[in-house]
């Protein structure tokens, strides 16, 4: 394989694979990269991290490329495998990232080049080949061990009992050349940076086991004593390789909704040519203007505008709406949503970064490469922990030494093995992860994973109005009719007219009607009254008008209007009256009474009149409303309540609320909010549904409820297994057992959490 050598400064670095070079071109690697906002000439890149086994790796690779010149960051999330550098082009590039890495004893592929990730598929592949040949040779080995736990004194004649063991010596054999080598190239990785990580223990364990039955197998009267535990190091190992084996399929399966994002986008669209000609270009060539055909079955590659055509369209992973949504000409499609059933012709208005999708990948890069807090601490006792292990072992040989060599090295190798901290370092990120992907499959992007924290302890919930609690769009409160006429009939006849008029409140009119609208005729528009015409059908002829209270005639009123009116009139003179105000969300009354009914205090704080205000929170079922609020009183609002000791949680929509959204104790933005709004978010809810409020903040306190059970459980498994081991009562065989169910115990019951209860 072709190498280069790249120099940094004057100072040449270890070779350089040829293909990590091409990475070094810029049409290259801003593929795969963007500038970082508010840094001129900086830029971030997400890398997809192989090699990684526990939670000291993470220290391992950011210390890798953190030493790199004009790298000013870097953040690694062990459980996600990812990692995101701040870097300038300079005196670095991505092929120096990647033989830094290989140096240190990982590889890395860009995160968005997820597709050809070829080389972690067959790390998965390896590793199910390594739990196959540990799983055949233990049962061979327990096969091989039996005879000496059942036979009496005597039973079992020295030369069969010789045969026995080197039969299992034979065995045993490629678990520890094989299957162990995760376990050994960690270790030495880690001792080689002067850190100790937590397959330190476990590689030390495996060899002390296998080197002290070894000296026994071979010398039966040795100093090492007669003892084997072939059938406990292969068993030990056998359940070490199915817990990390479970771990990685379920890590995988919470983890992997930015995969799938970064998967969706084709490689190539068709795009018409001057000649009006389709012709499939590379999707990077397409530009603003540009004309695409999408077929059924193909996945819109940019926001744009339907020109011509009529589909559904799947925007399930984006937005979490699970119904497919039709489109035709005129109806605005996003990148990444997937054309199902007709063929589309799409006028391209947004690629590349500006697009929607874009801003979603990049939310959910951003929080896959975060770590919640709880994770924090644990990275920072893993060293000091293992190194207490360590010393504990060699004290507990030791002790048993004088009474029993063979005794003494079972019992140090068991408190090597029982004390390893792997339910610790997954008892966090195992399930905010978990809780994060159910999240992002049901339309809500977790763009900070310590909010799920915070989440759980918010007892107050304050609503913006305008936007949020609302539609943009007019609906019809009330209406008055003159006596004698039936108001459902008053409403289609002045929906007759109504359809004829762009006006807010014409649509409003026209969505209230349930069933078909009369045909209307002769359609007069008279500026600054309203509309006339004649309804054609079994009204044929009658003529009536639309529009200003003057137009048509309409009685004072003793109560005054709520929001805007709209009149209707016929030959006879006023017929009726249309009160409208903001259309409440259909899901926003179950929403505020799933939220009381979780114990949380709801309130609106809105800009608009008290009164518009006081009106919408009683349709809402929301007590506690506050109107003619500026930007800088809803902030001093909530602060108020939090000097009262609340934890509040702000939703909003619009520019005004990035301040407010930035001093709640958790935010949340609407998938329409302005980006000002989404950037200073802890969650943005894609498909606008408000019912997801309730549905984050529930999973949130089962996220929290989670965690503090595999914590829980971690600590007793050590409080009762350590002691045991270190006075004898616990095998080899048995540690291992013991450490590698708590580990799956921990996995699974975070694993609970990639389901929402309920969820659509």
């Amino acid at each position: 394989m072709q190498t280069a050598t790249l120099a940094l400064g004057t100072e040449p670095v270890a070779p350089i694979n040829a293909a990590w070079a091409a990475l070094d071109e810029r049409a290259e690697w801003e593929g795969f990269s963007r500038p970082v906002a508010g840094r001129d000439g900086w830029w971030e890149t997400y890398l997809a991290i192989d090699g990684m086994h526990c939670a000291a790796c993470s220290l391992t690779v950011e210390e890798a490329l953190g030493q790199l010149p004009d790298v000013d960051g870097v953040q690694v999330n062990g459980a996600t495998a990812m990692a995101r550098l701040v870097w300038r082009p300079g005196r670095t590039r991505p092929s120096a990232w990647m033989a830094a890495l290989q140096r240190a004893g990982y590889t890395a592929l860009p995160a968005g080049d997820m597709l050809l990730a070829a080389p972690r598929l067959q790390a998965q592949r390896l590793m199910l080949w390594r739990w196959l040949v540990a799983g055949f040779c233990m049962m061979q080995v327990m096969m091989y061990a039996v005879p000496a736990y059942v036979a009496g004194p005597g039973e079992i004649t020295p030369d069969v009992q010789a045969l026995l063991r080197w039969a299992s010596w034979v065995l045993t054999l490629p678990v520890v050349l094989f299957s162990c080598w995760p376990f050994f190239a960690t270790a030495l990785r880690d001792l080689r940076g002067r850190r100790i990580g937590m397959d330190v223990p476990v590689a030390l364990g495996i060899l002390i086991t296998f080197g002290a039955s070894t000296a026994a197998t071979f010398d039966a009267s040795g100093p090492w004593g007669a003892e084997v535990w072939y059938d406990s190091l292969t068993m030990f190992v056998f359940f070490l390789l199915s817990g990390r084996l479970l771990e990685q399929r379920l890590r995988d399966r919470t983890a992997g909704s930015l995969e799938a994002l970064m998967r969706r986008l084709p490689d190539s669209v068709e795009r018409q040519g001057a000649d009006g000609q389709y012709e499939r270009v590379a999707l990077r060539r397409l530009v603003v203007g540009d004309l695409i055909r999408v077929l059924p079955g193909e996945v819109i590659p940019a926001d744009g505008t339907v020109t011509a055509g009529d589909s559904r369209v799947d925007e399930a992973l984006l937005t979490g709406e699970s119904t497919p949504l039709q489109r035709c000409a005129g109806g605005a499609v996003i990148a990444g949503s997937h054309n199902l059933s007709g063929l589309l012709l799409v006028r391209v208005e947004r690629v590349g970064a500006e697009t929607r999708y874009a801003s979603i990948v990049a939310l959910m890069e951003q929080a896959s490469v975060q770590k919640p807090r709880l994770a924090q601490v644990a990275d920072r006792i893993a060293n000091p922990f293992l190194l207490g292990v360590l010393l504990a072992s060699a004290a507990a040989a030791l002790w048993w030494w004088p009474v029993d060599p063979a005794h003494a090295i079972s019992v140090a190798v068991a408190v090597l093995i029982v004390t390893c901290p792997c339910a610790l370092s997954l008892a966090t990120p195992a399930a905010t992860l978990a809780a994060a992907g159910a999240l992002a499959r049901r339309g809500v992007l977790v763009r900070r994973l310590q909010a799920l924290e915070s989440g759980a302890s918010v007892d107050t919930v304050v609503f913006d109005k305008t936007g949020t609690l609302t539609e943009d769009r007019m609906a019809v409160l009330m209406r008055r009719v003159r006596p004698g006429t039936d108001p459902t009939q008053a409403l289609h006849l002045a929906a007759a007219l109504a359809q004829h008029s762009h006006h807010p409140v014409s649509r409003a009119i026209v969505q209230a009607v349930a069933g078909a609208v009369p045909g209307a005729e002769n359609i007069t528009e008279i500026a600054g009254h309203g509309l006339q015409g004649q309804i054609a059908g079994g009204a044929a002829g009658r003529v009536l008008r639309l529009g200003s209270a003057a137009f048509c005639g309409a009685p004072l009123q003793d109560t005054p209007a709520h929001g805007p009116q709209v009149h209707l009139a016929d030959e006879r003179g006023w017929l009726a009256s249309f009160e409208f105000e903001e259309a409440l969300r259909p899901d926003a009354r179950p929403a505020v009474g799933r939220l009381q009914a979780m114990g949380l205090r709801v309130l609106l704080l809105s800009g608009d009149q008290g009164g518009a205000v006081l009106r919408l929170a009683a349709r809402a079922g929301i007590d506690e409303a506050y109107g003619q609020r500026t930007p800088e009183d809803k902030l001093a609002h909530v602060r108020s309540l939090q000097l009262r000791g609340r934890r509040v949680a702000m939703v909003g929509d619009g520019m005004n609320d990035g301040p407010v959204l930035a001093c709640a104790d958790l935010s949340v933005a609407m998938g329409h909010a302005v980006p000002l709004a989404q950037a200073k978010s802890d969650f943005v809810v894609l498909g606008s549904r408000l019912s997801d409020v309730p549905a984050l903040l529930l999973q949130a306190r089962r996220t929290r409820t989670v965690v503090r059970q595999n914590l829980l459980w971690a600590a007793v498994y050590n409080a009762v297994c350590v002691p045991l081991a270190v006075l004898g009562f616990m095998p080899p065989w048995l540690a291992g057992l013991g450490m590698a169910a708590s580990s799956l115990l921990v996995v699974l019951n975070s694993a609970r959490l990639a389901r929402i209860p309920g969820a659509a």
